[in-house]
């Protein structure tokens, strides 16, 4: 039989014990958990990139597109600027983020070095992912206008099937933007929606009027 006196002397060394592995469970989950905060978070920081940089490459060529269509009714020359603004976009996309994550990368580098402790190089943003994935975001967004207007000969109605297709792509990403951004969802997609009539309707309506005018040599 166990005495109380044996009993009362192997508890608190057990309690002990469980306290501790309970306190490293319970520190072991905090860890996991900020973790998957802080992968959230980065996913969260290069879906709203993408998002931002389709909008962008949407929004730049149907307005390249637009500002063409006002002086020049074929589709031919539309499509052909189309696709100049789109490789041209998408280039200008990719060297900008791979000089600007790069400079990330070099900073961030840098103060590794300088504690001592570079075993977390592999975490740090790289550069060519970046510029791939911009390129390629923007790329998409200026598929749309594209195709919008690749198969119709009419110039009115073609100048309306691309408004339109922009106007819808404008509500997906604006509305995808807020979402991932924790804005709320009617302003922000009603903030991209009026931002891109003004753009396509401004890139037309000047060029038209210089159009007019004339441009001398």
């Amino acid at each position: 039989m166990t005495t109380p006196q044996a009993c009362s002397d192997a508890n608190p060394s057990k309690i002990f014990n469980l306290d501790i592995e309970e306190g490293q469970k319970e520190v072991h989950e905090e860890v996991e958990e900020v973790q998957v905060v802080i992968d959230y978070a980065k996913r969260a920081q290069w879906l709203r990139a993408a998002v931002l940089g389709a909008n962008d490459g949407l929004l730049s060529t149907a307005s390249l597109m637009m500002g063409i269509g006002a002086v020049k009714k074929d589709v031919k020359t539309m499509i052909l600027a189309g696709i100049a603004g789109l490789v041209g976009g998408a280039c200008s996309m990719a060297i900008g983020e791979f000089v600007s994550v790069y400079s990330q990368y070099d900073i961030e580098f840098a103060q590794m070095k300088r504690e001592g402790n570079t075993s977390q190089k592999d975490k740090l943003p790289n550069p060519f992912q970046a510029a791939v994935a911009s390129a390629v975001a923007f790329a998409v967004g200026a598929t749309v206008p594209l195709l919008g207007a690749a198969f119709i000969e009419d110039y009115k109605v073609r100048l309306g099937v691309v408004v339109a297709v922009v106007t819808l792509a404008l509500m997906v990403f604006g509305g995808l933007g807020a979402v991932l951004g924790k804005a709320p969802l009617v302003k922000s997609s009603l903030r991209v929606l009026i931002g891109g009539w003004l753009a396509m309707a401004l890139t037309f309506g000047l060029t038209k009027l210089v159009g007019h005018i004339g441009v001398r040599e």
